[in-house]
C-alpha cells in the first residue's frame, strides 16, 4: 500500500515541477519528500520523474501515475468531503484567483454569501491580473478574461460581455465628450498592462468594420482597479469590460461613451485544470460562480 502523504507529495511535486516547493507546501522538509518519492519508485519499480540540475519533469510512467493518483485521491477526498457535509458541512481551502478589478467590484459579496452557507470553508483569494499558473500554482479555480490558450486546462463561459470606453461626469465636464474612437486621441486615456505589455490600442465596431485607436495618456499600471479608479476620480477615459464598470454607471460615477460603437468582446471563464480532481467544495464553488453569473447576465 502507497502511503497517503507519498501521493501528496508526488502531486505537488509533479504540479510544482520542484521538490522542494512541494515539501514547501505540505510541511515537510526536502530530504522527507526526496525519500517519498524514492519509496514510491521503489514500490512501482519505474522511475517517474527526470531529474537534473535545473529542472524537474515526469517521465511517461510519471505522467501515467499521475493520471490514476489524482482520481485515486481526488474519490478519497470527495468521500470524506461527503461525509463532512453530512456531519458538519463543507471544509477546507478553495484558492480562487481573479482579475483584481473583477475581485472587488462583482466577486467579494458573491464569495460572503457563499462562506455564510459553507462557515467551514476559507477562501484564499488570489487577486491579480496577472495570470497564474494553474499547474504550478496552488489555484483550484481562476476567472480569466479572453479564450483559453492551454489545452491542459478546462473552460466554462461565465459570461458574455464587452469593453466600454467611459469616463467620470467632471472629466466630460471639463474636456469634453468623445462622440467618436478617433476623438479619443485628442483626449487623456487611462491604461493598463499585463505581461509587460501596455494595452494603448484600443478596438471599437461600426457594424462589421473595426477601428483601432492608438491612445495615449499620463498614467498606467498594472493593476486594473487603480486605473478604474483613476478615471472615477475624474483623471480621463477608460476602456473596461462591462462587467467592471456596471456599478459606477449605476451610481453614476462613469457615464458610458461611444454608445453608437461596440467595444471589443471580453468573454469570461472560469478555469481550471483538467487532470486535476475538483473536490466537491471546490464543485460547489464553480456551481455557485456559473449560477450568480447566469442571474447576473439574465
Amino acid at each position: 500500500m502507497y502511503s497517503l502523504t507519498d501521493l501528496q507529495l508526488f502531486l505537488r511535486a509533479a504540479d510544482t515541477g520542484n521538490f522542494s516547493t512541494a515539501a514547501r507546501q505540505l510541511q515537510i522538509t526536502p530530504a522527507a519528500a526526496s525519500a517519498a518519492i524514492k519509496r514510491l519508485e521503489q514500490a512501482l519499480e519505474a522511475r517517474l520523474f527526470e531529474r537534473s540540475t535545473r529542472s524537474l519533469r515526469l517521465t511517461a510512467e510519471g505522467a501515467l501515475f499521475r493520471d490514476y493518483c489524482e482520481r485515486a485521491l481526488g474519490i478519497l477526498t470527495d468521500g470524506e468531503a461527503q461525509i463532512r457535509v453530512g456531519r458538519a458541512g463543507l471544509a477546507g481551502d478553495i484558492h480562487l484567483a481573479a482579475p483584481s478589478d473583477l475581485a472587488r467590484s462583482v466577486l467579494t459579496p458573491w464569495l460572503d454569501e457563499f462562506l455564510r452557507l459553507h462557515p467551514q470553508v476559507r477562501v484564499v483569494l488570489h487577486v491579480s491580473d496577472a495570470l497564474h499558473d494553474l499547474l504550478r500554482d496552488t489555484v483550484d479555480l481562476a476567472l480569466r478574461y479572453g479564450e483559453l490558450q492551454d489545452s491542459r486546462l478546462v473552460a466554462r463561459r461565465l459570461c458574455d460581455s464587452r469593453q466600454i470606453a467611459c469616463a467620470s461626469p467632471a472629466y466630460l465636464q471639463k474636456h469634453g465628450t468623445p462622440l467618436t474612437p478617433s476623438d479619443l486621441e485628442h483626449h487623456n486615456c487611462l491604461s493598463f498592462y499585463t505581461g509587460g505589455r501596455q494595452n494603448t490600442a484600443w478596438t471599437f465596431y461600426e457594424g462589421k468594420k473595426a477601428i483601432v485607436v492608438n491612445v495615449r495618456g499620463d498614467r498606467c499600471a498594472d493593476d486594473s482597479a487603480i486605473v478604474r479608479q483613476w478615471a472615477i476620480e475624474g483623471a480621463g477615459v477608460v476602456y473596461k469590460s462591462s462587467l467592471d464598470v456596471a456599478h459606477d454607471i449605476e451610481q453614476q460615477r462613469l457615464v458610458p461613451l461611444l454608445e453608437n460603437y461596440q467595444g471589443e468582446a471580453a468573454l469570461l471563464n472560469v478555469v481550471y485544470p483538467g487532470a486535476r480532481y475538483l473536490p466537491l467544495r471546490v464543485r460547489r464553488l464553480l456551481d455557485f460562480l456559473i449560477g450568480k453569473f447566469e442571474v447576473a447576465a439574465s
